[in-house]
């Protein structure tokens, strides 16, 4: 395969086996784990995040907004379902029966009115609280030693999902603090997707599957190729514990905050894609540019994050800033992504051995970002995109 541009996504393909089998792709094999048991994160989320675009200034209005616009961009047929509050949506003290209350300037007709407006619209809401004794925000209580009643609070206003952050603590173990939680959220009966949000620490890919659905790896992104660069190369080594019910995530995408050019932001969202992480849109949906919207809704490479077979793709090659990514799918598929980290244009040739295959292998290729099969004729020993 060679490419050249600089410092994106060169080619993100499909890759057919016409005969024979994709076996031993990257030698992806997983690690044995222990799963939560609450029937959740079959394969990656998807929605949307308040916190990358509006910080702790949110509301109701900006969330059942963003729930109308989920709807009437399509994104919610494409797997978009989760609306997710962030911090700061809680009063700085609890009520006199120590449960969390919704912030009454921000969120006057409370937590439980708009998960059913968001519910109404097919959606589901998602919510944030922190394992310690305020949130990264001060500005709102944690969860340390209110577990169960959080928990149960949560269930019934009718929350579907849990960002769980990790400021102020009592200085113990994340490993002790986050399986109470996992406990209480048990007890209620309620599904409620568990994100632990540990930046990484404390290695939480080795000890997350059996706590929580999935389960950040770095610290927080922000809206530079830098950031976004630096957390595929943090994710990447822990690729093997990941797999459905538990994903491996890198945090919230940054598409369609501006600043960066659409192919950066291309790249970012392929490589999240082929990484299996959240696919978690981190902009003000309700005014997307169509740019935003051309990469947030390719079908092609969402049905990438979210192929059944749930194998987090790796780098298999690296030299001299230039990359080559793969990994398994379905139905005798592949992906490639080719990566150009440097600041001029370069080619890149993937060879069969490269992506773990045989050399006998007859490969058709599919272009996921122009959308075409590359010709009919087969491909054999390496792939070649100009």
């Amino acid at each position: 395969m060679v490419s050249s541009s600089g410092v994106l996504v060169l080619f993100l393909a499909l890759a057919l086996a016409l005969n024979g089998c994709f076996a031993n792709v990257g030698n992806l094999n997983h690690i044995s784990r222990s799963l939560l048991q609450n029937g959740l994160a079959r394969t990656p989320p998807m929605g949307w995040n308040s916190w990358n675009h509006f910080g702790c200034d949110i509301d109701e209005k900006i969330v059942r907004e963003t729930a109308d616009a989920l709807i009437s961009s399509g994104f919610k047929k494409l797997g978009y379902e989760y609306v997710n509050i962030d911090d700061c949506w809680a009063e700085q003290n609890r009520d006199k029966n120590g449960r969390l209350v919704a912030k009454a300037s921000t969120f006057p007709s409370g937590i439980k009115a708009l998960a059913d407006y968001v519910h109404s619209k097919g959606l589901k809401l998602g919510i944030y609280s922190d394992a310690g004794f305020r949130t990264c925000s001060g500005k709102q209580p944690g969860s340390l030693g209110y577990e169960q009643i959080d928990a149960d609070t949560f269930a019934e206003w009718g929350v579907d999902y849990l960002k769980y952050d990790n400021c102020n603590t009592d200085s113990s173990k994340p490993e002790s603090r986050y399986p109470r939680m996992r406990d209480a959220l048990l007890r209620t009966e309620h599904p409620i997707f568990y994100s632990l949000c540990e930046w990484g620490r404390d290695h939480p890919a080795t000890w997350g599957a059996k706590v929580g659905n999935s389960w950040r790896t770095t610290q927080d992104i922000n809206n530079s190729w830098i950031s976004i660069a630096s957390r595929v190369d943090l994710n990447d080594k822990w690729a093997h514990y990941a797999g459905p019910g538990g994903w491996n995530d890198p945090d919230m995408l940054e598409v369609g905050n501006g600043k960066l050019s659409r192919e950066e932001y291309r790249s970012h969202f392929s490589l999240w894609a082929l990484m299996k992480a959240p696919l978690l849109i981190g902009c003000d949906v309700r005014s997307m540019s169509s740019g935003t919207v051309e990469i947030l809704n390719n079908v092609e490479v969402i049905a990438v994050n979210q192929d059944p077979l749930g194998v987090q793709g790796k780098k298999v090659y690296s030299n001299d800033n230039l990359e080559i990514w793969t990994g398994p799918l379905s139905n005798n598929r592949m992906v490639v992504i080719l990566l150009n980290r440097r600041e001029s244009r370069a080619s890149i040739t993937a060879k069969w051995e490269d992506i773990g295959l045989e050399s006998s292998h007859e490969v058709q290729i599919r272009n996921l970002w122009k959308v075409y099969f590359t010709g009919t004729s087969l491909w054999r020993e390496h792939i070649r995109a100009v």
